[in-house]
């Protein structure tokens, strides 16, 4: 016989979005059930970010002997133990895991039931030997690799992003499927660890991203010796001799084959929507997630749903957001809608893509004229003083000087990216950029040296000059 629960509010799904949320509701003093049949901290603490930043880092720091002659250090081809590498990822993981883990959430007071959350009907969730009768519910289940259609594809061995990061050997030519953040993220790393590494992408390469400042990053990755093949459809995959893999493609009417020895499929994410049983609780969804409302509530007013599951921006910081804008919603009857504007996301490649707010193309849209204002690494002094001198800020504004969107391409701008987030949120104007004080020599200066660069025609202005002329006359 089941046993009988009734919390005020029901998470399902512990990643980054449903831990939020219990662990805020649990501050409160509110009775929470978190349910999660998988590994608690989700895909990205197990599977995504953290474990792909890891390798990443392993990465950057094999490429930095390889380029140490600039400073006038011998540079040194790096020997790569990829049990080692391997060893690290998963060291990086295991420190970060008490933070998510069942034993914390205990101590927070929330009950954890580690099993499958279904739905009974539209008020009841089962979970193992339970039965939870909530409140409020909350679907935080994330999403999973999407693996797409391919024949041939079930032939052969191959990663996602939840298998590559227990290999621990040596990879010897790696054809990514993919060309977003994760499969460029992946392919940089895997080169500078000394794989070839060939990536296949159907359309336009972080085509999400500003063309301008992507096709300055594609060039820099082609330049490390990655191959990037675009507007190419792959048509099949087989085996190729024992152990390799042939990837057939379709470009234009023109077919290529490429050859390599292990396949990353990297071609996006699919909710997970399955078993979660939400055709009995009344729940509109489709392959593309669960329909929400503006606030996030699902078809069922009790029941609300965050993060990946809903189809929108697939982030651990989105789900993050979702989740303190539902705590407001149940907590303390807030209505509180998400602005997908505002939601800054990074690419981890070296140099790093940041970007918040509206690209070039959707501000002219929206607000008709706006205007452009860059200022490159390359006469930023600490950049040249580290030898990373590729790429630009950008700056969005509109006729009277808003910040609208910034997107920059350059060493740090992962980092850069969280004071343009503010300033795109706040609704920021170039004026007040120019007016704070950034320290020197930092990389971040590019940023003022943007906005103040928008004020030089009015030093041509023939008023200007004679207002400065006039008052001159004063002493």
């Amino acid at each position: 016989m089941s046993t009988i629960l009734t919390p005020d509010i029901c998470v399902i799904g512990a990643g980054s979005g449903g831990l939020s949320v219990a662990a805020a509701a649990a501050a409160f003093g509110v009775e929470v059930v978190l349910i999660e049949k998988g590994k608690m901290g989700g895909d990205c603490l197990n599977y995504g970010c953290v474990p792909s930043k890891a390798i990443l880092a392993a990465g950057k720091t094999a490429e930095t002997f390889r380029q140490s002659a600039k400073f006038g250090i011998k540079p040194v081809d790096p020997e790569v133990n990829f049990k080692k590498v391997h060893d690290h990822i998963h060291d990086v993981i295991a420190t970060i895991e008490p933070n998510d883990s069942v034993e914390r959430f205990t101590a927070l007071g929330v009950t954890v039931i580690q099993a499958g959350g279904t739905f009974k009907d539209a008020k009841t969730v089962v979970a193992g030997d339970y039965e939870i009768r909530a409140r409020r519910f909350v679907i935080a289940t994330g999403s999973s690799a999407f693996v797409p259609p391919i024949p041939g594809l079930d032939t052969v061995e191959y990663f996602t992003n939840e298998s590559l990061f227990e290999n621990t050997r040596k990879i010897g030519k790696l054809i990514v499927i993919g060309g977003g953040p994760i499969g460029m993220e992946m392919a940089q790393a895997h080169k500078r660890l000394g794989c070839d590494v060939t990536v296949i992408e159907g359309a336009k390469a972080l085509g999400k991203d500003d063309p301008e400042l992507t096709g300055i990053l594609l060039e820099k990755l082609r330049e490390e010796g990655i191959e990037v093949v675009e507007d190419t459809m792959v048509a099949s995959i087989a085996k190729k001799g024992k152990s390799g893999v042939r990837v057939t493609g379709k470009m234009g009417d023109k077919e290529i084959t490429i050859d390599g020895t292990h396949l990353l499929v990297a071609t996006g994410r699919a909710p997970n929507v399955e078993g979660l049983g939400l055709e009995n609780a009344n729940i509109e969804y489709s392959r593309r997630g669960i329909s929400v409302k503006p606030d996030l509530r699902t078809t069922n007013k009790k029941v609300y749903a965050i993060g990946d599951v809903t189809g929108g921006l697939q982030f651990t910081h989105v789900a993050g957001y979702h989740a303190g804008l539902v705590i407001r919603g149940i907590l303390f009857r807030m209505k509180a809608v998400p602005d997908d504007t505002i939601v800054p996301w990074v690419t981890y490649t070296e140099p790093e893509l940041g970007h918040v707010g509206l690209n070039e193309q959707q501000a002219k849209e929206k607000h008709g004229q706006v205007a452009i204002h860059r200022w490159p690494y390359h006469e930023n002094d600490r950049a040249i003083a580290e030898r990373k001198t590729t790429g630009h800020i950008k700056l969005i504004t509109k006729k009277n000087g808003t910040i609208v969107g910034v997107s920059i391409l350059g060493a740090n701008a992962g980092e850069m990216i969280n004071m343009w987030a503010l300033a795109v949120k706040q609704k920021l104007k170039l004026k007040d950029v120019t007016g704070y004080i950034s320290p020197y020599p930092t990389m971040s200066e590019i940023g003022k040296r943007a906005a103040v660069s928008s004020f030089a025609p009015l030093t041509r202005k023939p008023l200007i000059r004679w207002v400065i002329g006039l008052l001159r006359k004063f002493g």
